[in-house]
């Protein structure tokens, strides 16, 4: 299986064990909790499910709606309700509980974190850690490559690739007030996930305007610039 398809296997299961649904809610659903900039087709999400219910991860309820063909003129299907079976809450579990390093890459994070509000708090902390770890070396990667280089780069490459440098230390520096809340949660001995900082709410996963999760804010959106003086 492909990294990717892994991703899209738990986001379904994930999704699907809150409640059961269609295909097409189900792909507006991923849009939202993967962010439009990893939007998944129908030709993409469709062999999932139909990979999923062959392996007896899922089970398919036809609603007794009349079946329509889907065209280009008429972009109908018919209304096939997915529903998570035995199996398919087990694998979820699996999937939940996995920490390892796959769990630390960029895309594959973002899943994990989404779920976070159904995840063992030791797992949270072994995620986030591992993750914060991966982006420490990046950092000292980005750093010497910077340093090395600098005096061959004109203007505009050197600031994209402070950009991309100072991206990387928000996230890190994101992770480290995560970890501190977990850490802090854990010492009280609170028996309820608080959720992240500034949710407010329990295992809630906070979102931004255009549906990208939290995590995929950090990944998009423009880091707070320091003030530097001019480049001589």
């Amino acid at each position: 299986m492909s990294r990717r398809s892994g991703i899209l296997e738990f986001a379904v299961l994930g999704l699907l064990h809150d409640s059961p649904m269609h295909g097409y809610e189900l792909r507006k659903r991923l849009n939202v909790l993967l962010g439009s900039f990893r939007a998944f087709s129908y030709g993409t999400l469709y062999p999932c499910l139909k990979g999923l219910v062959a392996q007896g991860s899922l089970i398919e309820d036809n609603t007794g709606e009349e079946y329509i063909p889907a065209t280009a003129l008429n972009g109908k299907r018919s209304k096939i309700v997915y529903r998570l079976t035995a199996e398919g809450k087990q694998r979820f579990e699996e999937l939940l509980a996995d920490s390892g390093p796959d769990a630390w890459e960029d895309e594959h994070f973002g899943v994990h974190f989404a779920f976070f509000g159904q995840t063992d708090r030791a797992v949270r902390m072994r995620v986030l850690e591992g993750r914060r770890s991966r982006l420490e070396e990046r950092l000292e990667r980005m750093r010497t490559s910077l340093a090395r280089t600098r005096e061959r780069l004109d203007g505009y490459t050197l600031e994209l690739q402070r950009h991309g440098l100072e991206s990387v230390e928000r996230e890190v520096r994101w992770l480290n007030e995560l970890i501190e809340t977990e850490r802090a949660n854990r010492s009280s001995g609170r028996g309820a996930d608080p959720g992240p900082p500034g949710t407010g709410t329990p295992g809630v996963t906070p979102q931004i305007s255009d549906g990208r999760n939290r995590t995929a804010a950090h990944a998009a959106a423009p880091p707070d610039r320091p003030e530097r003086s001019p480049e001589r």
